[in-house]
């Protein structure tokens, strides 16, 4: 009796643990959909600020250096101190999640805007739950099903629809901004893989500080201090980075580790689609921008996945019902 209750327990602890999973990643995609609507709302001209004149480059650049700064003496101080101590291994790993997956994916996407539209690099970067999925699939990490495939195909869409449908969006191609949204993808894919590998084995404190802490190191060699300092920013324009850097990189990046930390890369990239959702309504309230029935389609579609996902697998219904 006392085992069938210790199993009992053992798999609500999973499902709790599941739940809070997508919970957290489901806030993070949030804290994104606001960062790009502020970043609407900016960018298209404000009384104090210079909008359009803030360099791309600086804004991706500013979001992990103010984020580490910050970050910093929380972890310094308080009593995850110990968590920081990392093997050179492990190092390397955060560096790579850091420069190729968290830097890569940012300048991919910025560039693919800069050669295509905002549309064409959101449709194309949303590719990465197929990438993820299929990666995880040849290597055997988990199995293909049903679910999960229609789960993936339903986030592709959906999200394409919410993209190519909004009041200003375009379709430009452009072999090179397709190329470079790709990357974005590929980029986003990768830092999903490693970030799990990661989070089974460290605290989600090492890998937030150290990927953050080399994503900063290798913006400060692209664009040293000096061409920063160069901009003339104004004292309000600061205080906009330094808050955009905690709306859109420390805050969303924490709940997003936590998240990936309880769940697998595919449940956890597919999760992060309602990023475009949550943009495309909170831009529709504050920025003034229509909703369009496609649109309103595509997120419905991108909802239906986020709980399709959560659904257990046959093999899991199966282990549950035998408990």
């Amino acid at each position: 009796m006392a085992s069938i209750h210790s199993d009992s327990n053992k798999c609500s602890r999973l499902s709790a643990a599941k739940i809070e999973g997508y919970l957290l990643i489901a806030a993070a995609a949030f804290c994104y959909g606001a960062a790009a609507a502020l970043g609407k709302v900016v960018f298209n001209g404000t009384t104090w600020l210079r909008g359009a004149g803030i360099d791309p480059l600086i804004l991706s650049q500013t979001r992990s250096t103010f984020a580490v700064i910050v970050l910093l003496p929380l972890v310094a101080l308080g009593p995850r101190m110990g968590t920081l101590r990392a093997s050179r291994p492990t190092l390397w790993k955060c560096a790579a999640m850091g420069v190729f997956g968290v830097c890569g994916a940012n300048f991919f996407y910025y560039y693919a805007i800069a050669k295509s539209t905002v549309a064409t690099a959101i449709t194309v970067q949303y590719t990465a739950p197929v990438w993820v999925y299929a990666y995880t699939v040849a290597a055997r990490r988990q199995r293909a099903s049903w679910l999960r495939s229609t789960a993936v195909v339903l986030a592709f869409v959906g999200c394409g629809l919410v993209a190519l449908s909004g009041p200003q969006a375009q379709l430009k191609v452009s072999a090179i901004g397709i190329v470079a949204a790709l990357g974005a993808a590929f980029s986003y894919s990768f830092y999903n893989v490693i970030g799990a590998d990661l989070l089974k084995q460290f605290s989600r404190w090492l890998v937030l500080f150290y990927t953050l802490l080399f994503s900063t190191v290798f913006w400060l060699a692209v664009n040293p201090p000096w061409r920063v300092a160069a901009q003339h920013y104004s004292g309000r324009e600061w205080l906009f980075l330094f808050g955009f850097a905690m709306i859109s990189m420390l805050l969303p990046f924490a709940l997003y580790l936590g998240g990936l930390r309880l769940l697998d890369p595919t449940s956890a990239i597919v999760t992060s689609c309602l990023e475009p959702v949550f943009a495309s309504v909170l831009a529709a309230i504050f920025a003034g921008e229509s909703l369009r029935a496609w649109q309103i389609i595509g997120m419905v579609l991108v909802l239906s996945q986020s709980v399709l996902i959560q659904l257990p697998e046959r093999g899991e219904r199966k282990s549950e019902a035998s408990v």
